[in-house]
């Protein structure tokens, strides 16, 4: 089995008015879904980030891998380094999506085409992808709430206000967790924190979800907005209401420095994003509990040696969440089905994506009990609907974004707004 053609289509999709550290997502998200279609007729499927500097390198590979065999995962490695070795750094812009820092850029675009590979060979056997990872260890995934501090709509907005509706006051946050709960079943709610709105605003929403929500695990991500002192003083005043706080402060240091003197367990995608800062982490006690991302982490199988490496240092898992459709969230799902120790429900943005913008056949993927069920089809067990895959190429090509900023969509709403870390 050889491969025949590489097709890498970028897409967007709308996204809603979300608020973050580097300030406040733009009405589209970007992504790139990959098509790997074999000699016999199989075709394997993956999704990635579609900005502009990891876009140009998914492209700049489709060429190099024809006549490769899918199953040539070393060969698909030596491609991948040989092209972004030949490709100029990426652009200012690209460390505002996880995973697409210039130096992410090997393990992205290898874990793009891995999962497309893994879908291939997957269903070139007839058997799901998470055998060829060893075999599901459960039959279904857990999830957890994300909720997010948020506008009503976005400024100049090129579309009707999304259904959700603003989320400032601790009491509309309540409001949007009990609908995702009602909707979805999740067990364990996050709370995106490190906004404008401020640290002791946040932390007031953390009382009123624990409040609202006896006994259901929380956890707060500021990402890295915070300093040390002010990670110190909201442990403080959040007691024991988290389940783990995540990325409260930036830098390996200072995660070391928040859990010494509180003990509450730190959990990470921001400061562990690879081995060697896994290493480094392990010996300062940074991080009790790693969120992977196959998607930076530098595909499926890797995913499963952090995995590993995590089990041998006594750490925690779970899996780190970015803007996607369902061809990454059924990725996710294998991976996580196939990690024995898979210790705390994962991330998904996958609520705040609208039910007409799924790329797959059937819309969206249901998420029952806040879990996903592990396909048992051949590969990853989903299908391209090419209408719709048509319909959001269009909408990329007309959004005028192309590579992530938080930061300049913010300044139309406060022109002085500038990044900031940690801002408080």
């Amino acid at each position: 089995m050889k491969i025949k053609q590489v097709r890498v289509t970028p897409i967007a999709f709308r996204d809603a008015p979300l608020l973050n550290a580097s300030g406040i997502h733009e009405p589209y998200a970007l992504r790139s879904i990959i098509e790997v279609e074999s000699d016999n007729g199989y075709i394997g499927l993956g999704e990635s980030y579609g900005d502009a500097p990891v876009l140009s390198v998914l492209q700049a590979m489709q060429d190099s891998l024809v006549d490769l065999d899918p199953f040539d995962l070393n060969g698909l490695r030596a491609r991948v380094v040989k092209t972004v070795a030949a490709l100029k750094p990426g652009t200012a812009g690209a460390e505002l999506a996880p995973g697409s820092h210039p130096s992410k850029q090997v393990a992205n675009a290898y874990s793009a085409f891995e999962v497309a590979f893994l879908d291939l060979q997957a269903r070139s056997l007839g058997m799901p992808l998470v055998d060829l990872l060893g075999g599901a260890v459960r039959d279904e995934v857990p999830f957890s709430a994300y909720l997010f501090l948020k506008y009503a709509e976005h400024v100049g907005s090129p579309y009707k206000p999304d259904r959700w509706g603003e989320g400032i006051s601790p009491e509309q946050i309540v409001a949007q967790a009990r609908t995702m709960i009602e909707e979805n079943g999740f067990k364990s709610i996050k709370l995106k924190a490190g906004t404008l709105l401020g640290p002791e605003h946040e932390v007031a929403c953390i009382k009123a979800l624990r409040q609202a929500f006896p006994g259901t695990p929380l956890r707060i991500d500021p990402n890295g907005n915070w300093s040390v002192e002010t990670s110190l003083r909201m442990a403080e005043l959040m007691g024991d209401d988290l389940q783990y706080y995540e990325d409260p402060c930036p830098g390996l240091e200072g995660m070391a420095e928040v859990h010494k003197r509180t003990g509450i367990p730190l959990a990470t995608n921001m400061v562990v994003t690879d081995f060697d800062e896994f290493r480094r982490s392990v010996a300062l006690n940074s991080v009790q509990i790693v969120l992977a991302d196959h998607h930076y982490w530098g595909g499926l199988r890797d995913t499963q040696i952090l995995a590993r490496m995590c089990d041998t240092f006594g750490l925690g898992v779970s899996m780190h969440s970015n803007s996607h459709l369902g061809i990454s969230l059924m990725a996710m799902t294998h991976v996580a089905a196939a990690v024995p120790n898979l210790s705390y429900a994962c991330d998904t943005h996958y609520p705040w994506q609208e039910p007409d913008e799924e790329v797959i056949k059937g819309g969206k993927l249901p998420i029952v009990d806040g879990c996903v069920k592990v396909s048992r089809t051949p590969g990853l067990g989903v299908e391209l609907d090419y209408d719709q895959l048509a319909k959001l190429n269009d909408q990329y090509l007309t959004c005028g974004i192309r590579s992530r900023n938080d930061v300049t969509q913010m300044q139309k709403y406060d022109p002085s707004w500038k990044a900031l870390k940690p801002r408080f």
